[in-house]
């Protein structure tokens, strides 16, 4: 028995529906819930943009966004969601923390820059001799060495008279002969004296930078910044006059990173205290998502309901391309990960009403062709053919509506906007594809002679 392309297509959805379920349903990869959601503080920065040329203030914004991303990362801080709007508008969300002071206090600190020379091998062995011994003994005793464990790590390096305070600028250009990107730093008569007197005493020997304690950089590749990363240039000869180039990095973001980071310890942008600031305990968060999600149960169910009874077979077949679009959106929320805010989920419930909008263009189509005395299966064809452009440019007009609150909203617009933009993708596609060939297939069935189920 030769099996028509729509009852491939419903088998091939089945089992593409149960891996998405399956996927939806393990505990493995979780859901990423926002502040609302998980608890945590919000807080809203203005920066004092009025000593930084205009064509660069974006420029100033993206460090300074950096700059939070790299200190919230280093308090442990997971998931944080740190975005730029308008011109001087920073907003900054950090699920999980609970003191609004602390969060303050992490954000407010300047960017410390600083240049670290080598010790002599006397010295370095002094100190991991002591690391040792103290190591041994208590944790009250540990920690009398600050950053002990930082100092295990880089314990032949320590810090010079040179920091970011004395860097006017740094920039990024190319050698003219082989084309691979320089790194020109600029101090400021001070500071030229000072590295001056640095690089004369550590000639042949490296000099490392660090940010906020930390490498400038991540050099071994994990993905993050440890105390194992180290970027140290090596000092070619004593430079005079304030300016040097680093050469060797062959890596252009790498090295327009490394740029940036410098220019934010050099120059940072001050941003003062929050406008805005909002602490949102997990119980609340946790008591929003019950009730959306009671309310969500019960709006889908009584969706249910009313397509069964006023639309009776294509109504429950309806009902299951629904339930297959559901488990398809929620896999697909998973899978990228979208961060789902209580926005988020209304804009995810407002695509399933579209999507229950487009299935009753298509019902009301076949019943006028039914009763014009149209076969079953002509019916649903005239049907999906005749409700196609009220359907597409209903969606198409609530995508555009959601990719410019997308564009030029904030942080929960966004989530609104890109759930909402996702959910519609994918409902048209339900209602189009998977209700389409329910019906086509139910249609070459004895069923279609069954009137009252039409």
């Amino acid at each position: 028995m030769k099996i028509p392309k729509e009852g491939i297509i419903i088998i091939f959805v089945l089992i593409l529906a149960g891996l998405a379920g399956y996927f939806c349903y393990s505990p493995k990869t979780p859901f990423h819930l926002g502040l609302d959601l998980k608890g945590g503080v919000r807080l809203e920065y203005e920066a004092d943009l009025s000593g930084i040329p205009e064509n660069e203030r974006a420029s100033a914004m993206e460090g300074l966004k950096d700059v939070i991303e790299r200190r919230v990362d280093i308090y442990g801080v997971s998931e944080p969601q740190i975005s730029v709007y308008g011109e001087n508008r920073l907003l900054v969300e950090l699920p999980g923390v609970e003191s609004v002071e602390d969060a303050i206090n992490w954000i407010g600190q300047t960017p410390w820059l600083e240049f670290l020379e080598q010790r002599d091998e006397a010295e370095t062995q002094k100190i991991l001799d002591k690391i040792k011994e103290v190591s041994g003994k208590s944790m009250d005793e540990i920690v009398q060495i600050e950053d002990w464990q930082l100092a295990l790590e880089n314990s032949s390096f320590k810090p010079t008279e040179l920091t970011g305070r004395y860097l006017k600028k740094a920039t990024l250009s190319f050698d003219q002969t082989t084309y691979k990107p320089i790194i020109e730093l600029e101090f400021n008569e001070e500071g030229a004296k000072l590295f001056e007197e640095v690089t004369a005493r550590n000639v042949g020997k490296h000099l490392a930078i660090f940010l906020d304690g930390q490498s400038i950089i991540d050099t071994d590749g994990d993905g993050k910044i440890t105390g194992t990363d180290l970027y140290a240039p090596v000092v070619q000869e004593k430079i005079t006059g304030g300016k040097a180039i680093i050469t060797g990095e062959t890596n252009i973001e790498q090295a327009k990173l490394i740029v940036q980071r410098l220019n934010q310890g050099a120059l940072p942008v001050p941003i003062g205290q929050p406008i805005s600031q909002k602490l949102i305990g997990p119980t609340l968060g946790e008591m929003s998502l019950d009730k959306t999600v009671k309310a969500g149960i019960i709006g889908f169910l009584a969706i249910i309901i009313f397509m069964i009874i006023f639309y009776r077979l294509p109504g429950f077949f309806a009902s299951i391309s629904l339930i297959i679009y559901l488990v398809f959106t929620l896999a697909l929320f998973k899978l990228i990960p979208v961060t789902l805010t209580l926005a988020g989920i209304a804009g995810f419930l407002l695509s399933l009403g579209m999507a229950v909008d487009a299935n009753i263009l298509i019902f009301s189509r076949m019943r006028e062709e039914i009763k014009q005395g149209k076969t079953h299966l002509n019916a649903v064809d005239e049907g999906f053919r005749r409700a196609w452009p009220a359907i597409r440019d209903g969606n198409f007009t609530t995508i555009l509506v959601g990719v410019i609150l997308y564009a030029f909203g904030t942080s929960f617009v966004k989530g609104f906007a890109f759930t909402l933009i996702i959910g519609n993708l994918i409902s048209m596609v339900a209602a189009i594809f998977i209700t389409n060939s329910f019906l086509k297939l139910i249609a070459r069935t004895k069923l279609a002679k069954v009137n009252f189920l039409w």
